[in-house]
């Protein structure tokens, strides 16, 4: 891996609690440089930056920014801030840092800089991503390849979502995951590219599908070497290159899988090589989209000559991603699954998933809408995915970076759904109403603070059951 860093000393993350931006401010924790920074709200990501020893604060309060940045005299050739595109333009401290001539770089700029000159993996798309990466991931260390690897999720194999390889001057393997949002992925240039999905989401970025698509196609311009795509979206990438496709049940596609069944809660299937057929498979993950997931993996594994051994092996230890299908209670009575869904195609994935693993089960779901123009845009479509439930309990919309749409909210995406059994809870009464439940099979979805509620809830359910 390049370290193009040697003359920064310390390094400020404005919104340090994300997913990815966590992940560098781990890779330059380790790396020695002085790290700190701010966001809006402490979680269990930020308390686990804390422990590590990174100064974070949560008031948006030029006082609380270390006084080795800010009191002169300083080195600004030493010091470089980081922000994400979800911190505000109005923001008191990027407004400081702005003004005062410091060195200011998005996370993807950084990201970009970082994997350079290294063998870099890159996996994009709206579905699938955050899993995809993390399983190749898991296959390189695995076949002992020692990679690097910057996950937009937890693993549950190794509780991190930064994996940094033992010798970082002469091994420059990395797995990233690339973000669509803001066109962040455009400043990679991996040797292997994955595209998973294309579906239209951050509108409120991109105006209509067509420009997504079209930064996709830009995504896939830049890949150096092999192109992999889900073999149902080759027609809407524009790359000028042979593409290797994959799918989870189009025998038309250079890898897929056939012969697919669930046996004990497992799927167990055959994946369909250029070169010759894996028999016997078992995935340590469940859902069909995550079979789909695997495939694309296995793809980029073959390509790189990973033998069939190891990927045989880490497919079955493969332990998934925390917040994707991510079993919190699994009884013979009750079931609770946690997950990151935020968009119609995901939702839709995750239920049909659930209900193909529990067909006689009822499906209770709890979905906390993200973004007000996501809700928005795709309405109809939530209101279709959520109606495949049993039971919905519809939170009102996580905002994150947006102000309220008026007019949009979850009792707009109640009254287009056609289920019977829904309704609206409010935070406060959430876990108190679920103990009321008869309930078999549960989901929390969603990608905003549903997630704080996930340890209260499987805590209220094994003291009910």
């Amino acid at each position: 891996m390049k370290q193009d860093f040697k003359n920064i000393k310390e390094i400020y993350f404005l919104g340090i609690g994300g997913i990815g931006m966590s992940a560098l401010a781990r890779y330059f924790n380790k790396m020695g440089k002085r790290v700190s920074g701010y966001d809006k709200t402490p979680s269990k990501l930020t308390d686990e930056l804390i422990a590590e020893g990174i100064d974070i604060h949560f008031d948006d309060n030029i006082r609380f920014i270390p006084d080795s940045i800010k009191v002169l005299p300083y080195d600004l050739e030493s010091i470089l801030i980081i922000y994400t595109p979800a911190i505000p333009k109005e923001h008191s401290e990027l407004i400081y840092f702005r003004e005062n001539n410091f060195t200011i770089k998005k996370r993807a700029e950084v990201l970009g800089m970082i994997t350079e000159n290294s063998n870099t993996i890159a996996v994009a798309g709206t579905h699938g991503k955050t899993t995809t990466s993390s399983l190749i991931a898991h296959i390189f260390k695995t076949a002992q390849l020692d990679p690097s690897a910057f996950l937009g999720g937890i693993t549950q194999n190794y509780n991190t979502n930064l994996l940094l390889s033992t010798n970082l001057s002469t091994n420059n393997l990395v797995v990233v995951e690339a973000d669509e949002y803001d066109r962040s992925f455009l400043t990679l240039y991996p040797e292997i590219g994955v595209i998973t999905s294309v579906d239209a989401d951050h509108l409120d970025i991109y105006g209509d599908e067509k420009y997504m698509q079209e930064s996709y196609s830009l995504f896939a311009r830049q890949v150096k070497s092999k192109l992999i795509l889900k073999r149902n979206i080759v027609n809407r990438i524009d790359s000028g290159k042979k593409v290797i496709t994959y799918s989870v049940n189009d025998e038309r596609a250079d890898y897929f899988a056939q012969n697919v069944r669930i046996d004990n809660g497992l799927y167990n299937y055959e994946i369909v090589t250029p070169i010759n057929i894996f028999i016997d498979i078992t995935l340590g993950l469940p859902g069909l989209h995550n079979v789909e997931n695997s495939i694309a993996a296995v793809a980029v594994a073959c390509e790189m000559n990973v033998s069939e051994v190891n990927v045989r092996e880490a497919l079955k230890t493969f332990g998934g991603v925390k917040r994707r299908f991510d079993y919190q209670v699994k009884t013979d009575k009750l079931v609770y699954i946690d997950d990151y869904a935020h968009h119609p195609e995901e939702l839709k994935a995750t239920i049909n998933s659930v209900k193909e693993m529990y067909p006689n089960k009822k499906i209770s779901g709890i979905f906390q809408p993200h973004l007000f123009s996501r809700t928005r845009d795709f309405a109809d479509d939530f209101a279709r995915s959520l109606d495949l439930l049993d039971e919905c309990i519809l939170m009102e919309i996580y905002p994150a970076r947006e102000l309220p749409i008026q007019g949009v909210d979850s009792k707009m995406l109640l009254d287009k759904m056609k289920l019977v059994n829904k309704r609206i809870i409010q935070k406060a009464d959430l876990v108190e109403e679920l103990r009321s439940m008869k309930l078999e099979v549960l989901l929390t979805l969603g990608a905003g603070d549903i997630d704080t509620f996930v340890e209260p809830i499987r805590n209220s359910l094994l003291q009910n059951n």
